[in-house]
């Protein structure tokens, strides 16, 4: 009867504790029939996301027949909506051809952009047109964000995209699927890390590991103000598409192995671009799951 009692009291601890938090998720107005993604929080007052950038009538602008992917910039509001939502001004000289992920530098004085090359900036020797690469640029009055450089670990063989900064700024986190070496990719993308040297120098790229990374693709990358890693994969044992993946680092900054969230963060659709504030308590998140009002919505949610 004791061992009985025991099992009782441990299976009532177990379910206590899946029940500790509750998450309250909503659509955003902001979402329409268009993608909203490549979500990036800035002093948990600003968001960064990527959308099409959209004529007078709100229409897609396109060159040569395609849409142009942006990246806006809005205000949280004190109830979780995006606000004052603008793009952010690039330099038109600077022919960039789209914009997939962005990320600001922690003193906000640089833009790290993932975009493609073009037929007027082809590296020269072996390489993938579709391949992308980060850019960093800096700010100028009446011209915006220009001067844009490729960061010198991108490799024109390989695609890199999602740039994402630790808190303190001391480390920039990427995806890629660079090949060769110890630092191969294990599946179709990984996520890696760079140390920022400063002066735009940075340390060889590291392969995360296979603690976070897997046979399938691993990408959007966040650091939380606690150091835990969020991402997205399309692993199996998911529970459709991609869902989100968390781990915390360790004190000697190696990861734990990564765990799945839970529904209802995950659905059985695409889910990914996970960013959280600094207490832990709210965030953001893009999903293409049922009963969105398009393709990728973001979605905003709070932990009881």
């Amino acid at each position: 009867m004791r061992g009985v009692f025991v099992f009782f009291i441990f299976v009532m601890a177990c379910l206590l504790n899946a029940q500790k938090e509750k998450y309250n998720i909503i659509n955003l107005k902001i979402n329409t029939e268009y993608p909203h993604f490549g979500l990036m929080l800035i002093d948990d007052s600003k968001i960064i996301f990527t959308s099409y950038l959209l004529d007078k009538k709100g229409r897609p602008k396109k060159v040569q027949g395609n849409s142009i992917l942006t990246v806006y910039e809005g205000n949280l509001s004190s109830t979780g909506d995006i606000i004052s939502v603008v793009p952010i001004q690039i330099d038109l000289k600077q022919k960039i051809p789209f914009i997939t992920s962005a990320t600001f530098s922690p003193d906000k004085q640089k833009l790290y952009i993932t975009t493609g090359y073009t037929s007027k900036n082809r590296p020269e020797g072996n390489f993938n047109e579709t391949n992308f690469h980060i850019k960093v640029g800096e700010f100028k009055a009446e011209m915006g964000w220009t001067n844009f450089k490729v960061l010198p670990f991108c490799n024109p063989k390989y695609s890199y995209a999602h740039p994402a900064f630790s808190k303190d700024g001391k480390a920039l986190y990427f995806t890629a699927n660079v090949r060769g070496g110890i630092e191969t990719t294990k599946g179709g993308s990984d996520i890696f890390k760079v140390d920022v040297l400063g002066d735009n120098a940075f340390s060889e790229p590291k392969n995360l590991s296979t603690e976070i990374n897997s046979y399938g693709r691993d990408m959007f990358p966040f650091i939380s103000a606690d150091n835990t890693l969020y991402f997205a994969s399309n692993r199996p044992g998911g529970y459709g598409g991609f869902d989100i993946y968390k781990s915390k680092m360790n004190e000697d900054g190696t990861f734990e192995k990564a765990e799945k969230l839970p529904k209802p963060l995950n659905s059985n659709k695409d889910d990914f671009s996970f960013i959280i504030n600094s207490n832990n308590n709210l965030g953001y998140f893009s999903s293409k799951r049922l009963n969105g009002k398009g393709d990728d919505d973001v979605y905003y949610f709070t932990i009881n």
